[in-house]
């Protein structure tokens, strides 16, 4: 079961999200029919995105990060509910390329870096707060935390990894993102980024050890305490009703002209490539709604 785990320090300190995504991502791998490179790089905004989501406090509220860095894999969109559930996709989903000299997936040239990451707050108010920072490598992660410390003012660190199988199915994929609070003596600045950097490789801790030990090793020698635990999925919020408010958009008179062409019309949900089908006569009983 994919969930999220929030943790913070005995001092108060240091606050942790942690998330193992396996199932969300092989099925966005599988709704979509990505690449290797494609399935880690929208993999990685889709467990970024649901960390974010899920710690906005209003019910009805929901995040979007888009990142748009140039490279061959277009723009890359994941949506997050409040409840840390996400859906998402990427504009090219079969661009793959050869993995890097160390061994691992190029996302960072699949994405490119001549471009931005942006945050989208959606609250329910007028307007929703927008965050945008350039990119710093295309990877997600770095990038993530580059948003975070120039857009929020909040210093963080930020990990995320999607291991592909020799299958192409997904084998872990997850993330954390660390928060200091105001007052963070330089020590424990200085101890988070030491168990960082000696910490093993994240996906291999997902796979082999599970969630909780992601915590244990970022926080480690800090007393962490978990504080929650949510699960979290895949979840597309699409339906015929809000096809049918989209269509009314179209306008009257082009809603007319694609009736009186005799035939059905599909529209398919960029999300979760479900299909919707409105016949000449459902065509015109919208339009009819316009009038």
């Amino acid at each position: 079961m994919d969930e999220i785990i929030r943790a913070v320090t005995g001092d108060g300190f240091v606050k942790i999200s942690c998330i193992s995504a396996r199932d969300t991502v092989q099925r966005a791998r599988e709704i979509h029919g990505l690449s290797p490179t494609a399935s880690a790089a929208l993999g990685r905004t889709l467990c970024a995105a649901s960390m974010l989501g899920e710690l906005m406090k209003e019910d009805n509220a929901s995040l979007t990060i888009r990142v748009n860095g140039g490279g061959p894999i277009g723009t890359i969109i994941a949506v997050s509910d409040s409840e840390g559930c996400v859906r998402g996709y990427v504009d090219e989903p079969a661009t793959d390329l050869p993995l890097r000299a160390d061994g691992k997936l190029d996302v960072g040239g699949a994405v490119g870096t001549n471009g931005m990451l942006t945050v989208s707050r959606d609250l329910g108010l007028k307007e929703p707060y927008v965050g945008s920072v350039e990119l710093v490598s295309g990877e997600i992660a770095e990038d993530l935390a580059h948003y975070m410390v120039e857009s929020e003012q909040i210093p963080a660190a930020v990990g995320l990894g999607v291991l592909v199988d020799t299958d192409t199915s997904i084998k872990a994929a997850g993330g954390y993102i660390v928060q200091l609070m105001p007052g963070a003596p330089e020590e424990l600045i200085t101890r988070l980024e030491d168990n960082i950097f000696m910490m093993d490789q994240l996906t291999t801790i997902l796979s082999e050890d599970g969630l909780d030990e992601v915590a244990a090793q970022v926080l480690r020698g800090m007393e962490p305490e978990t504080l929650e635990r949510v699960p979290v999925g895949y979840r597309c919020s699409c339906s015929r009703e809000r096809v049918e408010a989209a269509l009314e958009s179209c306008g009257e008179a082009e809603l007319r002209d694609m009736a009186a062409a005799g035939r059905s019309i599909e529209v398919t949900c960029q999300f979760c490539d479900k299909i919707y089908c409105f016949s000449p006569e459902e065509l015109l009983e919208i339009s009819e709604k316009k009038s």
